[in-house]
This record gives structure tokens, C-alpha cells and sequence, in this order.
């Protein structure tokens, strides 16, 4: 089908964090109007987004989406890219389906008719709770009615990045087993930004699951590291960590936890941190039982590797997720 380009007024939810800003920036470019309702906070005004307009209310209570969002006007379309900061339970029951359940409710209400959802490819096999949460909302919003888009990405650059800075330093790049257990292909906020913002007229990306990744083929830690020191002009140097360790510190905090409670979080954060260094973000063939690089559709043209030169070359900087499993 052919993409339509009518202008439509869009509400724009996790606009602050690198993903959403470059979200608001491409609906923008694509012409929309575009309003993006924030949490408060320091150093957060009306005109922070160039181009769109900005509202403040803390989607948890369930008449901000209403009161704060859409003020009985005229919206075509939702937009979210919210996700929780932590992705431990409490924060992901709270924001990646409560939140988001709310935002539904009202948006049925004012009569938006799309509604565009950044999800994430590790929901192919949930094991954390963050993971059960997003799902719960995926499957409200494909029997509300709506049309929607869920868009399940891969990697994000920023979340492969946290170890340049140490490799720069000269220290080794840090891996699980050989470096080899997983693999992904990386996308950039610019180019999911721009894809998330396409799926608002594109009629052929209604009322489907889409999982996305970045250009070119799949990567795995080992050729990242391998790409950081040829860009330094280094031999590689690595540093193999086994992923009993991981379980180990699972086990430990989670037993912690039983006496000491903040230390519940740690322990989820430790799975979170497993997660991520024993399974590969690609699509997942449950028939063969393998993930597969080749059914992982690509968008874009940047490439993980391009980010890295920049970086290298102090002409970027990264900001680090709260799921990384290395730090610098």
C-alpha cells in the first residue's frame, strides 16, 4: 500500500528519554502535531521540544492521561516509547502496564484511533517481570479496538556502549563465556525514532507485532569488542567472565533479600543483567528452536559501528541504561 502523509495531531508519550526525543523529532519532521506529556521535573518547560508542545502529569495517576493529556481535544494517534527506568517488578507493573493501560483507556475515550507502542524483542520469551508487563499491555492494546503498531526493537546502541570508555582507558572488554552466546543487530534512537514516527500513516504497519533491528548483519559481543580496539589501533584484549558468576550473585542477593529488601531490587537486576548476556535480541524461531538473524527484519542506515568512531573520536557520548551488564 502506499504511505499516506496527512498531517495528524499526535500525543507523545516517553518523549525525554533518547529514544522518545528522537521519536519527537521525526513526527515532527513528518509534519504532525505533535504534543508530548511528561513527568515533571527540574529544567522541563512548554517549549523543550522544538516544534511540539509539551504537558506535565505523571501517567501512574489514572486522571492525568484525561486531565493533563488530552483536554477533551482532538488527537489522531498515541505515541509511546515510556518504559521503566529499572525494569525491576514494581516499576514495571507500574509504568510498562499500568501507565500505559491508563493511556489507552483515555485515548479510546477522546477518540484516537492509532496507537503506536515501543515495546521490546525480548518479550519472545519472558522470564522477567518487566517482560510480563509489557506483554500484558501488548495483548490490551490488540483487543482494544484501536489499530495499533507494536514495534518490538532490538538493541540500542547506547545499551552496547558502556564499555568504550574503559577499553579507552585501556582495560580489557568484558564478555561472557567467548564472547559468542549472543548476537543482535543494533539500532540507533535516529532510526528508530524515524520508523516509530512512520508507523503513525502507514497503513501497512497497522494492527501488526513488528520486530526491528539496525542495518547489516548481526553481531556478536566478541566482534564488538573486536571493532572497539581496531577503531583505538590496539590489539584486542578480553576479559572472560562465565555466566555461573551471574548466578551466583543471584542466588546470593536474592537471599540477602529475605532479611535486607532493597537488596530484592538488586537481585532483579542481576536476572535482568543474565537475560541480557545469554540470549540474543533476534527473532526467536519456536518451531526450530534457535533465534534467527535473517527472519530479524533491518531499518535505517547507521550502524553500531559508526557510533562507536564517533565516541572513539569524542564527537559522541553515551548514556548507559539501567539494564547494562558492564560498566566502564
Amino acid at each position: 500500500m502506499e504511505q499516506t502523509t496527512a498531517r495528524r495531531r499526535v500525543l507523545m508519550l516517553g518523549a525525554t528519554g533518547a529514544i522518545g526525543t528522537a521519536t519527537v523529532r521525526a513526527l515532527v519532521a513528518a509534519g504532525h502535531d505533535v504534543v508530548c506529556l511528561v513527568r515533571p521535573g527540574r529544567e522541563r518547560s512548554a517549549d523543550m521540544f522544538a516544534g511540539a508542545a509539551t504537558r506535565f502529569g505523571d501517567l501512574v495517576d489514572a486522571d492525568v492521561p484525561v486531565r493533563e493529556g488530552f483536554r477533551g481535544e482532538r488527537f489522531d494517534a498515541v505515541v509511546s516509547c515510556m518504559a521503566s527506568r529499572t525494569g525491576a517488578p514494581k516499576d514495571a507493573w507500574a509504568v510498562d502496564h499500568l501507565a500505559h493501560s491508563h493511556a489507552l483507556k483515555a485515548a479510546k475515550a477522546a477518540g484516537v484511533t492509532k496507537f503506536v507502542l515501543l515495546s521490546a524483542i525480548c518479550v519472545q520469551k519472558p522470564r522477567l517481570e518487566f517482560q510480563k508487563a509489557k506483554l500484558a499491555f501488548e495483548q490490551e492494546l490488540i483487543t482494544s479496538g484501536l489499530d495499533y503498531s507494536i514495534v518490538r526493537a532490538t538493541a540500542f546502541f547506547k545499551s552496547l556502549a558502556g564499555q568504550v570508555a574503559r577499553v579507552k582507558r585501556g582495560k580489557p572488554f568484558l564478555m561472557f563465556g567467548d564472547g559468542r552466546l549472543t548476537s543482535c543487530k543494533p539500532i540507533s534512537d535516529d532510526d528508530l525514532g524515524r520508523y516509530l514516527a512512520e508507523c503513525v500513516s502507514d497503513p501497512s504497519r497497522s494492527n501488526r507485532v513488528l520486530p526491528i533491528g539496525g542495518p547489516g548483519p548481526a553481531i556478536t559481543p566478541r566482534e564488538q569488542g573486536e571493532k572497539l580496539f581496531a577503531l583505538l589501533g590496539r590489539e584486542p584484549r578480553f576479559s572472560q567472565a562465565p555466566v555461573v558468576m551471574l548466578d551466583a550473585i543471584i542466588v546470593a542477593l536474592s537471599a540477602a533479600g529475605r532479611v535486607v529488601p532493597a537488596l530484592r531490587d538488586k537481585a532483579d537486576l542481576a536476572r535482568i543483567g543474565r537475560y541480557y548476556a545469554t540470549e540474543s535480541m533476534l527473532v526467536w524461531d519456536a518451531r526450530a528452536g534457535r533465534y534467527d538473524a535473517d527472519a530479524t527484519p533491518s531499518t535505517g542506515s547507521d550502524t553500531l559501528f559508526d557510533y562507536y568512531a564517533r565516541l572513539v573520536a569524542g564527537e559522541a557520548s553515551v548514556e548507559r541504561g539501567a539494564h547494562s551488564v558492564f560498566s566502564d
